[in-house]
Order: C-alpha cells, then structure tokens, then sequence
C-alpha cells in the first residue's frame, strides 16, 4: 500500500523548491484540487496524475510514490513544460 502522506510531501517538497504552492503547482500541471482532497480522504491519485506530476516536477514515478528516495531514478528522460 502506498503512503499518501509521502506522496503528498514529496510532492509539495519539489514544488517548494521550485517556488510554487499547492495551487500554482495544480493550475502548471493542469490538474484540479481534488487530488490533494482525495489523498486526505485516502484515496490514491490515479496513475496518469502521478505522472503528470512526476513529470512536471521533473522527478520519478518511484519517487513520489515513495519507492526510491532517488528523485532521477527511473526518471522520464524528457524536460518538464514549466
């Protein structure tokens, strides 16, 4: 079972590095808020928005969901769309 509130630190971790809040990173990425709503509801976001945020944030799959403490593990080889 993945631990939600890995992946949600990891996620905010990178994106406060990057300077973005919850909601910037959100409208960057072009997701909605709901999927910070559903982890604290404990639901696991689907793996399309993992990637999605993987791949914005410029880090792994893996990473985020707490499989590696490697960000460039596994990493997609592509640039992120800042």
């Amino acid at each position: 079972m993945y631990n939600l509130q890995i992946i949600e630190e990891r996620i905010m971790s990178i994106a406060n590095e990057l300077g973005l809040s919850k909601n910037k990173l959100l409208i960057n990425a072009n997701l909605n808020k709901s999927i910070f709503d559903n982890m604290k509801k404990g639901q696991i976001p689907s793996v399309e928005k993992i990637h999605i945020l993987a791949d914005y944030l410029d880090c792994s799959v893996d990473y985020l969901i707490g499989r590696t403490d490697i960000p460039e593990i596994n990493k997609k080889n592509t640039s992120p769309k800042r």
